[in-house]
């Protein structure tokens, strides 16, 4: 039980009507019986929150977060008292989400009960759990609080942004790809699996005329291609220091499960099996499968997934890659590239084109082309500029050097990397490489 502020008030009063007291001692005795009354106050008003507890909080918060995302909770209180009450809560929310609209202030009819709502945002993936709700019961003058702590766990997962994953599902139409830049291309008459037979359009080459189904039908009928299925992608995703770099909220290492939900969602709609391999920190294989739901499976694995200390073992995870999957498959490798890593990375790129189509996607880095986007008015600025030139040097060389390897390769900002290995895989499949 704490004193509200009502009940501070009064006894100021009390200690003001003591001290004037002092001037008019004629007034001793209404003081008396006007302290007696107040204290009589206080104690029967607090009688009315003492006792059993008489609130009961219930917690409805949804087991799936979606990081940088605002979601809502829904508290439930019931007031179980003879009489209204007013009450202060406060959720005690894990320090992995931000919070707003806490604490909450409410009056709750005699017997009857409420719902109220407040919004968190998850800034860090994984578990985290609810594990008490605080809040304050006014007694019925408003002159005492008493503070109650309920033990209340609810268990969420924080997971990696999926908001791309499912905006793709409502634009996943031809004519609305474009909406998220993922640009479909349909080779007519040059893919590699039968789709339909059609009337022949202007521009469809003649070995697409299927001549059988001309005769038959006595007008010109061609054959119509679709990019081939059931080919496999396998994500090699870098669990290194590196992708703990941070150029807005989101780490690259958070960008780049982003990406791969994006792509792994793209891929299992065009019929492809999707699987995932993690170097370099925690370690965890995903078998290729081309089962739709293998987006919840990807998703369930990666969402508690965090980088490491460690430097990237490219040679290491090439080799271990190779012994695990022996099917030719199309492999992304999604890291952070730095000039020194090419001697070590060029060899184990080598290694997994002896089976594999290989698609390098590297993170740029923000800060480095905002070094050179700043103005140079002075000393500290020029050397920060030319290093800034002197680094991308070094990385335009390292670049140069793995095109020459052969492999398919981008280099974007990492809130670009989504769309941009979508698109890549979309050429790849068009293009029949794979």
């Amino acid at each position: 039980m704490i004193p509200a502020l009502k009940s501070v008030w009064l006894v100021l009063a009390l200690l003001i009507l003591a001290i004037a007291l002092g001037f008019y001692p004629d007034y001793g005795g209404d003081w008396k019986i006007f302290a007696y009354v107040i204290i009589g106050v206080l104690i029967a008003d607090a009688f009315t929150v003492m006792g059993k507890k008489q609130v009961k909080v219930e917690r409805k918060v949804m087991h799936a977060l979606s990081l940088g995302s605002w979601a809502n909770v829904e508290l439930t209180l019931h007031n179980r008292y003879r009489y209204p009450i007013k009450l202060e809560i406060f959720d005690h929310v894990p320090e992995e989400l931000e919070y707003e609209d806490l604490p909450i202030t409410v009056t709750i009819p005699s017997r009857n009960w409420v719902k109220l709502s407040y919004r968190v945002k998850p800034i860090v993936r994984g578990p985290v759990a609810f594990e008490k709700v605080q809040f304050r019961v006014f007694s019925v003058l408003g002159l005492w609080k008493r503070n109650i702590i309920q033990p209340l766990v609810s268990e969420v997962r924080n997971y990696p942004n999926f908001s791309s994953v499912m905006k793709y599902s409502l634009l996943a139409t031809d004519q609305r790809l474009n909406q998220m830049g993922i640009l479909k291309k349909r080779r007519r008459g040059e893919g590699l699996d039968f789709h339909q037979l059609r009337e022949y359009r202007d521009g469809d080459s003649l070995r697409q005329i299927d001549w059988n189904a001309t005769a038959r039908t006595n007008k010109l009928i061609s054959r119509d291609y679709q990019e081939e299925r059931d080919q496999q992608i396998i994500f090699l995703v870098d669990c290194g220091r590196r992708m703990l770099a941070h150029d807005d909220k989101l780490s690259h290492f958070d960008h780049t499960l982003n990406a791969i939900l994006l792509l792994s969602h793209v891929a299992l709609r065009q019929g492809d099996a999707v699987g995932l391999m993690t170097f370099s920190g925690d370690e965890r294989w995903i078998p290729p499968r081309k089962s739709v739901g293998n987006v919840n499976s990807i998703l369930n694995s990666i969402y508690d997934l965090q980088p490491s200390l460690l430097s990237p073992d490219y040679s290491r995870a090439a080799t271990e890659l190779m012994k695990r999957q022996k099917r030719r498959a199309l492999i992304v490798l999604i890291t952070n590239l730095r000039d020194e890593d090419t001697d070590e990375l060029i060899p184990a790129l080598h290694i997994m084109r002896k089976r594999h189509l290989v698609l390098l996607a590297s993170m740029q880095e923000t800060a480095i082309n905002n070094l050179l986007n700043k103005d140079v008015d002075g000393f500290e600025s020029a050397l920060n500029h030319a290093s800034a030139q002197h680094y991308l040097g070094y990385r335009r060389d390292a670049h140069q050097r793995i095109d020459g390897a052969g492999v398919l390769y981008t280099d974007v900002m990492p809130q670009d990397l989504p769309i941009n290995i979508v698109n890549r895989y979309l050429e790849v499949k068009s293009s029949g490489q794979l």
